[in-house]
């Protein structure tokens, strides 16, 4: 039987995922084809793309660069932020979307504002994703309802 924290050796195998609530699985979403750890991950893509369609930013991207925390030799060395978003005045922000805030989570992202305080990080925590999805659920194609 698996449980949290155990590695699921068919997924590794055939890419399955055990029955989560997270719902995490590959898409493609803009043209884009990535693996998302979450419904709502997916989903805040799709609310990117859709703004994207809009003109309410330029273009967005999915984890595509790791931040390391320089001279940190055990615990949490490094942050993936999910989201670069290049708003419309070519501006950019890491956008992280988090359902709860574990500590782990936390120690990365106040470690990003110490080791690199240039970059603007946006949390979308789930009162902010609630917000989202209330507006956006019925407009934006493809939104997974179950998230």
């Amino acid at each position: 039987m698996w449980k949290a924290g155990m590695v699921n050796k068919q997924s590794v195998i055939d890419g399955s995922q055990p029955q989560t609530r997270w719902k995490a699985g590959w898409r493609e979403i803009g043209g884009k084809r990535n693996y998302y750890r979450s419904a709502w991950e997916s989903n805040y893509a799709r609310y990117l793309e859709w703004l994207k369609s809009l003109g309410e930013i330029r273009d967005w991207k999915h984890e595509p660069c790791t931040f390391w925390f320089p001279g940190i030799k055990r615990g949490c060395v490094s942050y993936l932020p999910d989201f670069l978003v290049i708003e419309r005045n070519g501006e950019e922000a890491y956008h992280e979307v988090k359902g709860w805030m574990d500590a782990r989570s936390a120690t990365k992202i106040k470690r990003m504002a110490k080791y690199h305080p240039a970059v603007r990080l946006v949390v979308i925590d789930a009162r902010q994703y609630r917000l989202i999805k209330a507006q956006a659920e019925r407009l934006v194609p493809g939104w997974e309802t179950a998230a």
